[in-house]
């Protein structure tokens, strides 16, 4: 199976009132990283069978726009075991849950999301921890319990690289 680890957009500061914080919302600038990291994703040719997001309000915005950019055509799902308090787990159960799909998008918080991304691909299962920033993607393939990196990229990385396709296949203008 094939897992891509996304962390939710940005959404502002936290909220004290924990309620009214899993409301809280996308910002301007957390639509706008949506829109050009898809757009990325989609240009790498990532395509999943099931986006499972946590139930809070960032993150299956993050999963639905994602969704729309990479032209997923199915039901965003959500999933208790991506809750920012949820441990390894409920991860472990929402993978079973899912084990016969061949590429899944699972969308969370920090920082579990990071946690279950280090646990996945370190051979004891929990020492290792990979930070993922807001809107940033890691892919990994998973062979039953553990798994192997194949990359972690940045939102910015993942402008960059989506700049680069647009201006490489715009037509080139001859001078004379």
């Amino acid at each position: 199976m094939i897992l891509y680890f996304l962390r939710h957009a940005s959404a502002g500061q936290h909220l004290a009132s924990p309620k009214k914080d899993e409301k809280r919302a996308l910002d301007k600038e957390g639509i706008q990283q949506c829109g050009y990291v898809g757009r990325a994703l989609s240009s790498l040719n990532v395509q999943v069978d099931a986006i499972i997001a946590s139930p809070l309000k960032r993150c299956t915005q993050t999963g639905s726009l994602f969704g729309n950019e990479l032209g997923y055509e199915g039901k965003l799902q959500v999933d208790a075991g991506l809750r920012p308090e949820a441990g390894l787990a409920d991860f472990r159960k929402l993978l079973d849950k899912y084990s016969r799909q061949e590429a899944i998008m699972v969308v969370g918080h920090n920082p579990n999301l990071s946690q279950f991304l280090g646990a996945i691909i370190s051979d004891s299962g929990c020492e290792a921890s990979l930070e993922l920033k807001k809107a940033g993607v890691a892919k990994v393939e998973l062979r039953r319990s553990s798994g192997s990196l194949h990359w972690c990229l940045t939102p910015k990385m993942l402008s960059t690289l989506y700049d680069t396709a647009v201006e490489s296949s715009r037509p080139k203008t001859s001078r004379k």
